[in-house]
């Protein structure tokens, strides 16, 4: 099973994620930042990290999705619907 890093990036500080978590895939690695997400902003001072962007990486070190903080407040079912 993969393994999957959740490296969070503020400006030009990346906080590494030494330990990692093996998941099935790139989808649960993204279902997975989001809730890490959700409940950082949820907490205490969580507003001062909406400029903040979590960094998924292989066991390579290969970004395999950036995802800025500011998107998980997005309901995703809207975000999913396509708007002409």
């Amino acid at each position: 099973m993969p393994r999957y890093f959740f490296n969070t990036r503020i400006g030009g500080n990346l906080i590494a994620d030494p330990e990692g978590k093996e998941l099935g895939d790139a989808d649960r690695a993204w279902q997975v930042a989001r809730a890490m997400i959700v409940e950082l902003l949820g907490g205490e001072g969580g507003t001062a990290l909406l400029q903040a962007v979590l960094e998924v990486t292989d066991s390579e070190g290969e970004i395999v999705l950036e995802f800025p903080f500011s998107e998980a407040l997005l309901d995703r079912s809207e975000s999913s619907v396509t708007k002409h």
